[in-house]
Parts: structure tokens; sequence; C-alpha cells
């Protein structure tokens, strides 16, 4: 019963990372997407490579994920900036496709459609967290991390330049920002971030293939930031919890899986439409304040600088 409890909260913090960092880019910056499982995929299973392959521990890929999340995180916001509203989600769900597809078919990388089993442990000094206890709590101090860099940069000048794009990019360019910088800087931020929750997702599980990063993942993810509230980073963390937990409740009705599945997705799209629909704010809805921009004090060229 505790090794199931401590699975749960695992997932639930995986969840809790995905759910806030993509927050950043919908709730803050107003730009939608469909392929942060993609960029979860990148994070575990540059973390599973390495630590398989290389043998290297466990934390020092953390940051490489971090790394490759962000890179790739921002080509995409780089081939998606010139294009505005709905265009945005058919970028990203042909990139979540083509990440798909390289999962599946790049077999000397990924092990194709197998992925990789019996992932090891992580490491620190002498102490392997081989108790889900112990991930458990690692994932926790993880967790905790990644939201508090939430929490920050949505309170920072950054996330209030974003919350400038989100309602008006032409306005806020003319107080002298660079719009593209700051909508690739916050892919950036998004993608690594996810790809953090990807490498914990990998040790929590010990297995992983492409199928854990399909689009029906970031569908999930998308209904967490929805649910839980937009613009607001708890708000991500109440929806994390609260979408996870949801599907345990029918375990309660004795359900076999094939049964339980189509009716989970069911029940998740149903929420979608309801709040959506009567509750679009989310169940924690952002809190409105004043947005202050230092604007550029720039001197146009050609006029006399003395009065």
């Amino acid at each position: 019963m505790i090794d199931y409890i401590c699975f749960i909260v695992l997932l639930i913090a995986v969840y809790v990372i995905a759910g806030t960092s993509l927050n950043i880019l919908i709730g803050f910056a107003g730009i939608f997407s469909l392929a942060h499982a993609a960029f979860m995929g990148i994070g575990a299973y540059a973390t599973t490579i390495l630590m398989i392959n290389l043998n290297i521990n466990y934390f020092l890929t953390i940051p490489v994920s971090f790394i490759i999340g962000g890179i790739t995180s921002a080509i995409l916001g780089m081939m998606i900036l010139r294009v505005k509203g709905d265009q945005y989600i058919i970028g990203s769900l042909a990139f979540q496709a083509l990440i798909f597809g390289f999962f599946m078919n790049a077999v000397d990388i990924t092990n194709g459609p197998y992925g990789f089993f019996n992932i090891p442990k992580p490491s620190l000094f002498k102490f392997t967290f081989t108790s889900l206890t112990s991930i458990m709590i690692l994932a926790i101090i993880l967790t905790i991390i990644c939201v508090i860099i939430c929490q920050r940069l949505s309170k920072s000048a950054f996330g209030q330049v974003l919350t400038a794009i989100r309602e008006d990019d032409i306005a806020t360019e003319s107080l002298g920002k660079n719009v593209s910088f700051f909508k690739i800087a916050a892919f950036s931020i998004c993608g690594g971030l996810v790809a953090i929750g990807g490498s914990l997702y990998a040790i929590a599980v010990g297995f992983i293939d492409p199928f854990a990063f399909e689009l029906h993942q970031s569908v999930f993810m998308l209904a967490i930031v929805i649910i839980g509230g937009t613009g607001n980073i708890w708000g991500s963390v109440v929806g994390a919890i609260f979408l996870f937990m949801l599907p345990e409740v029918l375990k309660l009705f004795h359900m076999s899986e094939a049964v339980a599945g189509p009716v989970r997705s069911m029940l998740y799209g149903l929420l979608l439409l309801l709040f959506m629909a009567f509750k679009p704010n989310g169940m924690l809805p952002e809190r409105t304040g004043k947005i202050s921009i230092k604007i550029k004090n720039e001197v146009p060229k050609g006029a006399n600088s003395e009065s």
C-alpha cells in the first residue's frame, strides 16, 4: 500500500512539473502547444540513454536533459514564430508527430517501439535511491524547485512582458520589447523544465517507450492547465493533483482497464468542455494586476539629442 501511494505521488510530481511549465507558455505567453509530451519524452530518452549507454550519473543527466529540451523547444518556437492563433497549435501538433516518429523509427538510438527496460536507479555519492519512498522524496524536491522557478518567472519582469505579449504583442513591441526573443525564451524554458519531468518519469517508472509520450499525453497536460487555471502556477499544481486522482476513483467501481481507459478519456473531455463553457478561468483563476513594463529610451536616428 505504501509503495502504491509513493508511486501515485511520483506520477503526480511529474505532471505538476509538466503542468506548471506549460502554463508559462499558455497562461502567460498565450501560446497553445500540443507538443509538451514530446519534450517530456526528449528528457526521458536523454536521461535513459546517458545512464544506460554512457553510464552517466542521473544527477548529471538532469541539466543535459534541460538543455536538450530547451534547445529543441526553442527550435520549435523559431519554426512557428511567424504564425499566430490556431496555426501555433497545428505547428506544435506536427512537431509532436515528428518526435513520436523519431522515437518509433530511430531504432539504433531509441530501441524503437520496444523502448528501454530496467532503467538504473539514481545514486548520490554512496547512496542509491532503490526504494520508491526515496525516489518519491527526490521527486518532491525536484518538483518544488521547478514550481518555484515557474512561480518566480511568472512574477518577474519576464513574466510581465509575456503577459503583455499575450494581451497585445504589437503594443508590447511598440514599447521596445523584442517579442520574438521573449516567445522563443518562453518556449525554451517550458521545454527544458518539462524535460526534467521526463527525466524524473524515466527513473520513477523504470521503463519508457514511445507510447508513453503520445498526443493524448499532451492533451492531458493541456487539460491540467485549463482546468487548474491559466495564468496561475498554483492552478496547474491543483489541476495535476485533481486530474491524476480522478481515475483512482474509477477503481472503486472495479472496472477493467479495457473499460476504465475509455471512460477516463471521456471524463477528461467532458471536464474540458464543462470548464471551458462555465468556468474558463479554471479552478484557480489568474490574479489580475497592473502590468509594468520599462520602455527603452531610444533616440531616433537623425534626431538632435541636444535640447
